[in-house]
């Protein structure tokens, strides 16, 4: 069993990234990580190591348990990892925007003033 491999070889593996290319440009632009460190493309990744891993679904915290080399299926490749990602903030819910009724015309500058004073400007 290989004690190691490279971070954008790993990356790409587990899925965090499509390509391999694109898990080594990742790599090159400092979004991933490995034990707190600036990972470059070639670091090796062992067994037990941290990566953090900013992809387009946000930063990914991950303990290394298994090492790949080669691209598998979504269902193998969740087993390779432990996920320590923090859910998501629940998101905010903004008040509704009053509307004006359908045909009631453009608002007049008495409205606008109105709208001008609930909207804090």
């Amino acid at each position: 069993m290989t004690t190691g491999t490279r971070a954008d070889v790993w990356t790409s593996s587990v899925r965090l990234y499509r390509t391999r290319s694109l898990a080594s440009a990742a790599c090159r632009a400092g979004h991933v990580k490995v034990n707190g460190a600036k990972a470059k493309p070639a670091q090796t990744v062992c067994v037990g190591d941290r990566v953090e891993a900013l992809t387009d679904g946000g930063l990914r915290i991950l303990v290394v348990s298994r090492i790949i080399v080669k691209r598998v299926g979504a269902a193998i490749a969740v087993t390779c990892y432990e996920d320590h990602t923090p859910p998501p903030p629940p998101k905010e819910e903004r008040p509704l925007m009053p509307r004006r009724d359908r045909g009631a015309g453009r608002p007049t500058k008495r409205d606008r003033r109105a709208l001008d004073r609930l909207r804090g400007r």
